[in-house]
């Protein structure tokens, strides 16, 4: 009898923490996890040495894409890691609304907006040795 309440107990936490989360894929206002690159020409190139470039200048209102060229799965994030709160507009799964909220399976891309200027750090949350910049002017 044990067994079968912790059976489903564990099944109903299961549950609740799949619908707690964001579909993979699913789009928001300020980001998104899709399969194609932006037109921009704001790419950020994920690989097995980081990001390429490690920083990119655009305007405020543009969007940047991380493209994921490696084998692995990248998370990219907000700095600092774990908080992802430097970006200051609230939101995200953790912090930041700069956040991909997940690894990125190879060959897809996230893409975010950004309308505040600053220089603005990040990280793959999987792997926080990672870093970049993004200079929003």
């Amino acid at each position: 009898m044990k067994k079968h309440v912790m059976i489903l107990i564990g099944l109903f936490l299961f549950l609740i923490a799949g619908c707690s989360q964001k579909n993979a894929g699913q789009a928001t206002s300020n980001n998104e996890v899709v399969n194609e690159i932006d037109d921009s020409g704001n790419i950020v190139e994920i690989t097995s040495e980081g990001f390429n470039p490690s920083t990119l200048t655009i305007e405020s209102g543009e969007t940047a894409t991380w493209v994921n060229k490696g084998t692995s799965q990248p998370w990219p994030a907000s700095a600092v890691h774990p908080s992802h709160n430097i970006y200051p507009e609230s939101g995200g799964c953790i912090g930041s609304k700069f956040d991909a909220c997940r690894g990125l399976k190879q060959g897809e891309t996230y893409s975010f907006t950004f309308n505040q200027k600053g220089a603005w750090k990040y990280h793959d949350h999987l792997s926080p040795g990672d870093t970049g910049i993004i200079i929003v002017e």
